[in-house]
């Protein structure tokens, strides 16, 4: 099963099969990939937050489904079999993570922005113990997130990574006290819904676009995104700041124009 709710820009999708560890079958794949049209679509919503029900993030691909024949392996080169893996949003995606957050919900997890991690957190490759691979997107993300070396450590050894050792590593954004990491992704989702979108969403669409541009023309990708962030009121936001406003890294305020 998967919970829909609403927390003012903030939609929040909690995986809630706690007897498969929250583990990703057919049904729930299809499920987040509704989600996050709904989500694409829905101008009020501004930020979505991804957890998963009770001690467990996501153990994966539900690995009785997977020897039932129920997954559908002929889709693999147009669709992730977790949902929407293989999907560009327009929009940040905070994973909220509490427990194992393992094989295909390591890819889930590194599908989105940000990760905060509680202190009982573990991510790892598991699946590499019963020879089913990546293909949620894992052997792509993980080593741009934290370089090639540490990532084929993880995928190739498939040893587990305290939380700890994954905010070393760049993996986890943030580490926070057991059980408090959804509050944390909600506020932080409140934070970013609360900046002005245009900029924010263009500066968001530059770091992604430059992976696949050379230097020259990823500069000026950025200063075209930079352009329309200037269009939707650059000068407003600096007139603010001139006026008095965000004095010493003050962040209660700031320009958040309509949009």
């Amino acid at each position: 099963m998967l919970h829909v709710e609403t927390d003012g820009p903030v939609r929040i999708l909690t995986l809630d099969r706690p007897e498969a560890k929250n583990a990703i079958d057919p049904a729930q794949a299809e499920a987040l990939c509704d989600a996050f049209r709904a989500i694409e679509t829905d101008e009020t919503i501004r930020a979505t937050v991804l957890t998963g029900a009770g001690q467990t993030f996501c153990a994966g691909a539900d690995l009785k489904a997977v020897a039932a024949g129920a997954f559908d392996w002929s889709k693999l080169l147009h669709d992730g079999p977790l949902g929407p893996t293989r999907w560009h949003f327009s929009k940040p995606v905070i994973a909220a993570v509490e427990g194992y957050c393992v094989a295909g919900g390591l890819e889930l997890a590194l599908m989105c922005d940000l990760r905060i991690a509680s202190e009982t957190a573990i991510f790892g490759t598991f699946e590499r113990r019963w020879g089913v691979p990546l293909v949620d997107g894992g052997t792509v993300r993980l080593p741009r997130l934290i370089g090639q070396s540490r990532a084929l450590d993880m995928i190739l050894t498939g040893r587990p990574v305290k939380a700890d050792e994954a905010l070393a590593f760049g993996l986890a954004n943030r580490v926070v006290p057991t059980g408090a990491a959804r509050a944390h992704a909600i506020e932080i989702g409140k934070d970013l819904a609360a900046f002005p979108q245009a900029c924010m969403l263009n500066d968001r669409a530059s770091v992604y676009e430059q992976w696949s541009l050379p230097m020259d023309a990823a500069l000026q990708n950025e200063a075209s995104h930079g352009l329309d962030s200037v269009a939707h009121g650059t000068n407003d936001g600096a007139r603010k700041f001139a006026e008095g406003a965000g004095r010493g890294g003050n962040f209660d305020e700031h320009y958040a124009p309509r949009q």
